[in-house]
């Protein structure tokens, strides 16, 4: 046990680990309560005064902490019964050998049996089957016969842990055996059926009893009222009730009972009308009755009349207050009062002495813990470690927990790897607070291996514990753990999520691992379990990249059965990986047909096949499509003409994609969008000479070209050096009442940058031009700014302003600024960043290395690699360029 001064230093000394904990880099993303950093300063001195290192003092101070707690939770062992159960634990039942085995051991440990010896040992036991198996040994043992108490608290056991099946099992052999026990065979069998949840046949027995002249007594009458009340037999309950009476049996426990009964019946009003006349009487003399009373009156949520009862009975002294105190406090955290419970229990212990039970601490505690309220835990966990309280195993549970929560994480590990030397038991909170702090902390491994241990301990976790590890095992690529995971769910009958199956198929799939991708996705189809739209998104396309366009193209159909609505890009990449394959005509008529059989025959669904005939550069499949459309009476709209344009132009048949032009003029009216995707393709394929001539076209038949159209003309003039021309476009867009856009703009910003040929080309026509006040006048100015062939006096804030005098500024242009700035001024280049940021600018790839490349150029090289490792930070990959600097 340890001393009140071990135990004071452990207080003081948890304090600080909790401040370094949580400020260390391991354990940052975890929640640490703000008001646990109260306690550092009553150690403060002791941090300021160390010379050790803060990693050297974490390590010493938790192994202090973990030993401190590690003493304390001791205290409840007892080595002789740890020996009895260690015995029974290397039983196996059908080996008799070994059945033989241990009941010498346990002879030799436990000569004289006894109903206390039998009892105690039975409250010690942590497992359900080995206290089973002690109280069967026990049985067997020559002078020993079990009692009432031994059959009851062994039924409890059974019933506590809900092993209903097993107790029935258990009374049945009894029933069988009956020629082996000594104890009152039809009282036992009353009251296990009872216990058991089976009031209807513990009557029938009971009335068989009555029938052969024999009768209950008191034990039995009690628990068979107790079991007719929690079922809801009230009919039944007053029989009985009248028998107990008669027989001269009624005492605190059938008053307690009646007390539910009527409360269970929402009878309030009569409940306390009968306590107080058993108060008048002077009959309540231990506080239990009070203490159901209460209880009655906070499970209806009536907590103000239950507050006053205990006040009232407090102040009249007529009744002892210690299970009243007890049930009122639990009662009040367990409805999330947990402030009036604290603010009630400080109160009751500073004024009267009252010290709660064990179980009492135990409730406020887990409460606590479910709302963060970290430092009431800490307290209420000193305060039994100072009254030295020995902790049961829902304690520590609770220890760990707050170890956890608190950010403790490596203490909370070295506390649960210990856990065989002070019987600690994991419950399902212990198990999944601690799975979810070691996935948070990264500890990804550990978490899957305390999983597998609650699993071999009877616990599966919570369904938000199971979805937050298999996140984390899908996010780091731990695949097979993640199988193994799922296989031991579907074994325990739990089906996971939709959206757990969803993001381990999309895993396996960034993996490569797409087949067994796909065969998870059959056993969900198999148990009727719908993938989502972003899942089938995922398999389509890595079987895309594996070349399997036929499975593809399967599940692109089965994802429309579902109900899921396919892109025109997924339908273009399927249709792109057919085509690659052999026999692509047949690969891609196949999907055509299986889509027109799903499918009343619609114009969108053969444009989908034309535009992704047209991106396979398959021209003559678009065209089939567009033929058999036709053949089917279904007229092409403007986008099947448009997908038909383009699938020619993007295989540069340019002499088809001028016949089918031509073609078009004489069915309809050849408008801007057209034009502008036989322009845009011509650019795409860079024949600018004829995009040209379109465009004269369009323009001399009144129709003004769209913007697009002068956008694409630009950049390829530029980027062939026909500056000239280039700059007339320019002309002509602002004079038709066009803005000049972002992108035109960027390309001649950038060309600037490259050379002085577009700046010199610029001033010529400049020259010219007879209105000198247009707006083309400040973008020359921009022009020869960034070629450096024109001085500027505004500052760089200032040239933002006249950019967008001109056009709008995007991220591309900042991108641009930078570059230019990073020439001279890399300081200016980090000021003009941090505007960009300012007014909402995202940051790209591009804008890092300008500014990494620029001080690197420069020679500070320290700054450079900041940059470079910010990139890493936002998960940015930098360029080979960039990288061969570092």
């Amino acid at each position: 046990m340890p001393s009140l001064k071990h135990v004071a230093k452990s207080r003081a000394l948890l304090s600080p680990i909790l401040i370094l904990i949580s400020t260390s880099p391991a354990s940052s993303s975890l929640y640490l309560h703000p008001h646990l950093y109260y306690y550092a300063a009553s150690f403060s001195s002791t941090l300021t005064s160390t010379s050790t290192s803060s990693n050297t003092f974490l390590r010493s101070s938790s192994n202090l902490l973990v030993s401190s707690f590690k003493d304390w939770f001791k205290q409840r062992n007892n080595a002789h019964f740890d020996q009895i159960f260690a015995i029974l634990g290397t039983q196996v039942d059908d080996d008799w050998a070994s059945r033989r085995a241990a009941d010498l051991a346990l002879s030799r440990l436990a000569p004289r049996l006894s109903e206390d010896f039998v009892l105690e040992v039975l409250s010690y036991g942590k497992d359900v089957l080995a206290c089973l198996k002690f109280f069967d040994w026990a049985g067997r043992q020559p002078g020993f016969h079990h009692t009432r108490a031994t059959f009851n608290t062994i039924l409890k056991i059974l019933s506590k842990a809900e092993l209903m099946s097993l107790m029935l099992e258990f009374l049945d052999n009894y029933r069988r055996q009956r020629y082996l026990h000594r104890v009152r065979f039809h009282d036992t069998l009353v009251m296990g059926y009872a216990v058991a949840g089976k009031p209807d046949v513990a009557l029938q027995l009971f009335g068989k009893m009555r029938f052969q002249g024999l009768d209950l007594d008191s034990f039995a009458y009690h628990v068979l009222l107790n079991a007719l009340v929690e079922e809801s037999c009230f009919d039944v309950v007053e029989i009985i009730v009248k028998q107990i009476q008669m027989r001269g049996f009624e005492n605190e426990i059938t008053h307690s009972i009646m007390i539910k009964c009527y409360w269970k019946q929402n009878r309030l009003d009569e409940a306390e009308a009968f306590f107080r006349g058993l108060v008048s009487q002077g009959r309540d003399t231990n506080g239990h009755v009070l203490s159901v009373l209460v209880d009655g009156f906070c499970k209806n949520n009536m907590f103000e009349k239950a507050g006053k009862l205990v006040e009232e009975f407090q102040e009249l002294g007529m009744v002892p207050m210690e299970l009243v105190y007890g049930v009122w406090i639990r009662d009040l955290a367990q409805a999330g009062r947990l402030s009036e419970a604290l603010d009630f229990l400080r109160k009751k212990k500073s004024l009267e002495g009252y010290v709660p039970e064990v179980f009492r601490y135990n409730v406020l505690m887990c409460q606590l813990l479910r709302e963060n309220r970290l430092e009431e835990v800490f307290n209420l966990l000193m305060e039994m470690k100072e009254g030295e309280i020995c902790p049961d195993k829902v304690t520590m549970n609770c220890a760990l927990c707050f170890f956890c929560k608190a950010g403790m994480i490596d203490v909370a590990l070295e506390v649960y790897n210990l856990r065989s030397e002070f019987a600690l038991s994991p419950n399902s909170m212990a198990y999944n607070y601690f799975i979810n702090t070691l996935c948070g902390n990264g500890s990804i491994d550990e978490a899957y291996s305390v999983l597998k241990n609650s699993i071999d301990q009877g616990y599966f976790p919570g369904r938000r514990t199971f979805s937050i590890l298999a996140d984390a095992l899908c996010r780091q690529g731990k695949l097979d753990k993640m199988k193994d995971l799922v296989l031991v769910a579907l074994g325990k009958n739990f089906m996971p999520s939709a959206s757990t199956f969803d993001k381990f198929i999309s895993a396996l799939c960034r993996a490569r691992r797409v087949e067994d991708g796909y065969l998870i996705h059959g056993e969900l189809n198999r148990i009727n379990k719908v993938s989502k739209r972003n899942t089938y998104f995922n398999l389509i396309h890595s079987f895309n990249k594996s070349n399997r366009g036929d499975v593809a193209a399967r599940l692109l159909i089965e994802m429309q059965e579902k109900g899921h609505t396919p892109t025109r890009a997924l339908f273009r990449a399927v249709i792109r990986c057919l085509c690659d394959m052999e026999n692509p005509e047949k690969q891609f008529l196949k999907l055509l047909e299986m889509q027109l059989s799903h499918h009343e025959p619609d114009c969108w669904i053969y444009n989908f096949f034309i535009d992704g005939a047209g991106h396979a550069k398959k021209p003559e499949l678009a065209r089939e499509v567009f033929e058999m459309m036709q053949r089917s009476g279904i007229k092409p709209n403007l986008s099947s003409d448009i997908l038909m344009l383009q699938s020619y132009l993007r295989s540069e048949r340019i002499a088809d994609a001028l016949n089918f032009f031509t073609d078009l003029r004489q069915r309809r009216n050849i408008g801007r969008k057209l034009t502008n995707s036989m322009i845009v393709g011509l650019c795409k394929v860079n024949k600018v000479n004829i995009a040209l001539d379109f465009l004269r076209e369009t323009r001399d038949n009144g129709v003004v070209p769209s913007t697009e159209s002068y956008e694409y003309l630009i950049k390829l003039l530029c980027s062939s050096g026909e500056y000239d021309t280039a700059i007339n476009l320019i002309d002509e867009l602002e004079k038709v009442g066009r803005q000049i856009t972002s992108f035109i703009g960027n390309v001649l910003l950038l060309h600037s940058l490259k050379s002085r040929e577009l700046y010199d080309t610029w001033a010529r026509w400049r020259e010219l031009q007879s209105d000198k006040s247009s707006r083309t006048s400040i973008l020359g100015l921009l022009i020869g700014a960034f070629s450096g062939q024109v001085r500027v006096s505004q500052d760089f804030d200032n040239l933002e302003e006249v950019i967008e005098k001109c056009f709008p500024l995007d991220v591309y242009t900042y991108n641009m600024l930078l570059r230019r700035l990073s020439m001279g001024e890399m300081d200016l280049a980090c000021e003009l960043f941090d505007r960009m940021c300012q007014r909402g600018y995202e940051p790209n790839r591009w804008t890092y290395e300008t500014l990494a490349h620029g001080f690197f150029k420069h020679g500070r090289r320290a700054e450079a690699k900041r940059w470079v490792e910010e990139m890493f930070r936002r998960g940015i990959e930098p360029s080979e360029r960039i990288q061969q600097f570092v």
